[in-house]
């Protein structure tokens, strides 16, 4: 692809921090990099050092778990709840009152960082009624962000503010391609005086699944992965899990597995932005001093519980993301199963700068101890999970005879969201239990409970069969969780030996109360 020239930094001398580099790679909506992971990005695999096992996102939905990663908040916090303006995705509020607080941003003001910012940011980013885009966000020396949400051609970027068009032709205008180069040109051009931060942000494995063409025959024998849960009824979970019809049609099957295997497609390009950029890195004798992060934004299901495709949901297959390091320190060939949530990229990347984690108003923590194998790290043993459903007002046309409040539906009329489809978990795991604990916001208050230590797959709704003071002390947690801010939402966990339960409050005026987060709040 053509390359888009990073006119050269002013150099200015100065102190360096511990590190001369950081870079974050996220790509969207991919849990692939764990299902056949070595198979698909073989790049990717053998350039990292650590494999964290156990990322988990805040809430299974591009714009607020990318909100999420910036901010280092819950959403709750952030009050980004969908990938609508309405939601507050790349709204003038969020640009008022988060974008100035955000990791990047800290690290440009306070930090002396030059920093850079290539693909997709927000889904609803250079909308007209948010500034279009001219808004260039706080933090961002160089900024090469994509209008709107995921595309491969006939897309526009706004380059530093001005916005420039890209075409069909592969060679000058595939979005991951470019992305590569504009990264690669900033690696040349940047200042050798300033430490740096970069953010590669590709679409792909987003729909709609458009592969280089070197790539389209790529993985013909793939598809999706057929694990317990694949074309079951979700039998004792909530109502929108319970419509999708069982065994799923033929066609839905023929989808999702091209689907799956299309997405696979696009993800090889990836590999080949992450192989340039580590042996660009490696040529300016750079890659010994740089930390390297990779993710996505949240999970993706394919035929789970006979939804079709997408992501939204409470289960692992949707929040639960791959994440691997490599860096200063960091030993080799290690795999980490502590808690992990994106939240905790911020705090890290600000860690590693060598910033006081004390100033800002963040809920995630430091990963530092971690990756460097620190003994005796005090780690949190749950976190929160929450999602506001979307729904039209009225009747979804594809299944007028489901009645208003539902979306995103197939045309076998299975439905993959709904108004009432919002819910708060609790994750937990601890030495005893590897637990999941969810409520929803309905009328039915309906609750899923799954013990993932007996039950991996999350078949078994375990709410009605489980000891009741667990329930009751999860309940509490959760309520604790909703209503918590920076250091108030790393507080001991159920099972932690620091916890303190008292039945009484969650009976009391004055306890903690649940906190449904809503359009009306923002």
């Amino acid at each position: 692809a053509a390359s888009d020239r990073v006119a050269p930094l002013r150099e200015r001398h100065g102190g360096l921090p511990r590190v001369s580099g950081a870079a974050l790679g996220s790509h969207q909506g991919s849990r692939e990099s764990r299902a056949g992971a070595s198979s698909v990005q073989p790049q990717v695999h053998a350039l990292m050092i650590i494999l964290i096992n156990l990322l988990y996102v805040p809430s299974a939905l591009c714009c607020p778990s990318r909100a999420s990663i910036l901010t280092g908040k819950y959403p709750h916090n952030h009050h980004v709840v969908n990938n609508t303006l309405e939601g507050n995705c790349s709204s003038k509020l969020w640009q008022k009152i988060q974008e100035p607080y955000t990791f990047p941003a800290l690290l440009k003001t306070m930090c002396g960082y030059q920093t850079f910012f290539a693909g997709k940011y927000l889904n609803e980013y250079g909308a007209e009624d948010a500034g279009g885009v001219g808004h260039v966000p706080p933090g961002w020396s160089f900024w090469y962000a994509l209008e709107k949400n995921s595309k491969y051609y006939n897309y526009t970027l706004s380059v530093n503010g001005k916005a420039r068009r890209h075409g069909e032709n592969y060679s000058v205008d595939y979005l991951t391609d470019v992305l590569a180069n504009m990264s690669l040109d900033f690696l040349e051009y940047k200042s050798n005086f300033e430490p740096f931060f970069m953010m590669i942000s590709t679409p792909a494995p987003h729909s709609p699944w458009t592969a280089a063409p070197q790539y389209t025959k790529s993985f013909q024998n793939v598809s999706a992965p057929r694990n317990s849960n694949f074309n079951i009824h979700g039998k004792n979970k909530h109502w929108l899990i319970r419509q999708a019809k069982t065994p799923m049609t033929n066609s839905s099957v023929q989808f999702l597995d091209d689907a799956y295997r299309k997405r696979w497609q696009t993800l090889l390009s990836v590999d080949d932005l992450i192989e340039k950029l580590v042996k660009k890195l490696e040529l300016n004798g750079e890659l010994d001093n740089t930390y390297i992060f990779y993710t996505s934004d949240n999970g993706f299901h394919t035929g789970q519980f006979s939804l079709p495709i997408d992501k939204r949901q409470l289960y692992e297959f949707d929040i639960k993301v791959p994440l691997l390091v490599r860096g200063p320190g960091i030993k080799p060939n290690q795999t980490n199963k502590m808690l992990v949530a994106n939240i905790d990229l911020g705090p890290t990347i600000l860690d590693i700068a060598g910033y006081d984690l004390n100033k800002t108003q963040m809920d995630g923590m430091s990963l530092l101890p971690l990756l460097r194998g620190d003994k005796n790290v005090t780690w949190r043993s749950d976190f929160l999970v929450e999602y506001q459903g979307e729904g039209y007002n009225g009747s979804d046309p594809t299944c007028p005879g489901l009645g208003p409040g539902v979306t995103h539906c197939f045309p076998d009329c299975v439905c993959e969201d709904s108004y009432n489809n919002t819910y708060a978990c609790v994750r937990t795991l601890s030495t005893s239990w590897d637990l999941q604990y969810c409520e929803f916001d309905d009328r039915e208050v309906f609750v899923e409970v799954y013990n993932l230590t007996a039950d991996p797959h999350q078949i078994n709704n375990i709410a009605k069969t489980i000891d009741q003071e667990i329930l009751e002390k999860m309940n509490y947690r959760l309520m604790m969780l909703q209503s918590c801010s920076g250091a108030t939402c790393r507080t001991p966990g159920v099972f932690d030996p620091g916890y303190r339960f008292d039945p009484r409050l969650m009976f009391s005026n004055h306890g903690v109360r649940a906190r449904r987060f809503s359009a009306q709040s923002l």
